[in-house]
């Protein structure tokens, strides 16, 4: 067994072998909460769940770190906009919500949608606000190995010294003289426009709750010294896996490399990122009206299935959306689940009730261990449902109960059974259901046998508007439900 990765740092696919052998360490940047989760922040979650997962499996013990940013410019604008530009100490009480609670509210929505798809909660889960000290003394030790200035012009604002730091561009292979300075950023007080904060010096008509006492003045932290402070707190100075979306590469993971491995830390050992999703080939946007968020999606199809469309392509790939993406996704979570209800009825509920225990198939495996090759994975998956599906047909139960455990296993490795998505996720649900039903064909068979072939198909149409297919069978009839 051999795990391989794409490290984006050095840009090739190379071995993974832990810094600590049986444990691994992974971090992967979580939301700014400025407002409701989008599909990306969503897509990335999955990815960076289904890595723990098949880590896991490999039979390694995974801590995992993702941040909460909740202290941000877009933060404040988004709350001044509640409360007005004067920070009036009674706004309207319709209106007025404060930065903290601003983004409370909404870090509450992103774990209601890593919850809904079964992102497995993270072993830390660190907010910014909490770890100023630690802040104040990485910016300490980078002044003090000549990174970092105190703003040229008094205004409290600390930078990083970008031309100070020789491997400055080298995450995302650029030279420091072909990039250019943030569009929107304040040159003054810096010595290159390139430089960026590590400390924002309290400015005049900012709520005084949102900065911090500090060596160079009240303030707060810039964006990306916090990861860097957060990640070596709880994994240490060198760590295994730093993760994210495609677009946090430049600036952000770039000036996290840069502040951390000039400060002394060696920092990561992979970078590994995921890719975006689109809209039929396009970038998504507000402005041109091409977005789709979480909640949509959830509103259009099961939990499960939703999971399913986000993660079903390799991770570093271009996920693209159409308005038939959900359906055909639908389509496949039938096909899955299908077969396990019907091999579940046959053969009880022991084969499905431990399907951590069970073994995925070796192609599975060597398609996971291959950078999470999670197309090859799924098709692995749905070649042992069909297989399954044939030894049902042939009454092969030794072969039928074989590919119910290896669909058990994979679909557990990919996340697809912490998730409701069907009647039979309900335990309740699905045996009240099973006991009607079975009712049904009980009566069904019942006037078979006394060739009363009106009752029957009698029966079998009830049956059939309620969304429940019967399948004739050597054995007798089986059931399952319809899907679109």
């Amino acid at each position: 067994m051999t795990l391989r990765f794409y490290d984006t740092a050095s840009a090739e696919v190379r071995d993974f072998v832990p810094l600590e052998a049986g444990t691994a360490s992974v971090y992967y940047c979580g939301a700014t909460v400025q407002g409701m989760p989008h599909v990306g922040h969503v897509r990335s979650a999955i990815a960076f769940d289904q890595l723990t997962r098949w880590l896991e499996y490999r039979g390694l013990r995974v801590t995992v770190v993702r941040n909460v940013t909740d202290i941000d410019d877009k933060i404040l604008a988004r709350s001044e906009q509640s409360f007005g530009p004067d920070w009036a100490e009674e706004p309207s009480a319709k209106q007025a919500e404060e930065w903290w609670a601003l983004a409370y509210r909404y870090e509450q929505e992103f774990e209601q949608a890593y919850d809904a798809l079964g992102v497995g909660r993270p072993t830390y889960e660190p907010r910014a606000t909490g770890h100023i000290p630690e802040m104040h003394a990485l910016i300490q030790r980078l002044i003090d190995r000549g990174h970092a200035y105190p703003a040229l012009d008094g205004s409290g604002d600390v930078y990083f010294d970008v031309r100070s730091w020789s491997k400055y561009g080298s995450l995302t292979r650029q030279n420091i003289d072909d990039m250019q300075g943030a569009p929107d950023a304040d040159p003054r007080g810096k010595k290159d426009p390139r430089d960026f904060a590590l400390w924002k010096g309290y400015k005049d008509g900012e709520p005084s709750s949102a900065s911090w006492a500090s060596p160079w003045g009240a303030g707060r932290p810039g964006w990306h010294l916090e990861c860097s402070a957060m990640v070596t707190k709880y994994l240490g100075t060198r760590f295994d896996i730093h993760g994210g979306g495609l677009d946090l590469r430049f600036p952000h993971h770039e000036n996290e490399m840069a502040q951390s491995q000039a400060a002394g830390d060696d920092f990561a050992n992979f970078w590994m990122h995921n890719g975006m999703v689109t809209y039929e080939g396009e970038k998504m946007s507000k402005s041109i009206g091409n977005t789709v968020s979480p909640a949509e999606m959830l509103s259009l199809a099961s939990a499960r299935v939703v999971r399913y469309y986000l993660g079903q392509a390799q991770y570093r790939s271009i996920l693209d959306y159409r308005p038939t993406s959900l359906q055909e996704a639908a389509a496949a979570v039938e096909r899955i689940y299908g077969f396990i209800a019907k091999a579940a009825r046959k053969f009880g509920g022991d084969f499905t009730a431990h399907a951590e225990s069970n073994t995925v198939p070796e192609a599975f495996g060597t398609a996971m261990d291959d950078d999470l090759n999670v197309p090859q994975a799924l098709g692995v998956l749905h070649e042992t449902v069909r297989a399954g599906n044939t030894a049902l047909a042939a009454g092969d139960d030794a072969g039928a109960q074989q590919a119910l455990r290896a669909v058990m296993a994979m679909t557990t490795v990919l996340g697809l059974n912490d998730v409701q998505g069907e009647a039979q996720d309900n335990p309740q649900l699905s045996q009240a259901l099973e006991v009607l039903v079975e009712a049904q064909l009980a009566a069904r068979a019942e006037a078979r046998a006394n060739k009363n072939w009106a009752a029957s198909d009698a029966i079998r149409d009830t049956l059939a508007a309620a969304g429940i297919v019967v399948e004739d069978g050597a054995d007798g009839a089986s059931w399952s439900l319809k899907r679109d």
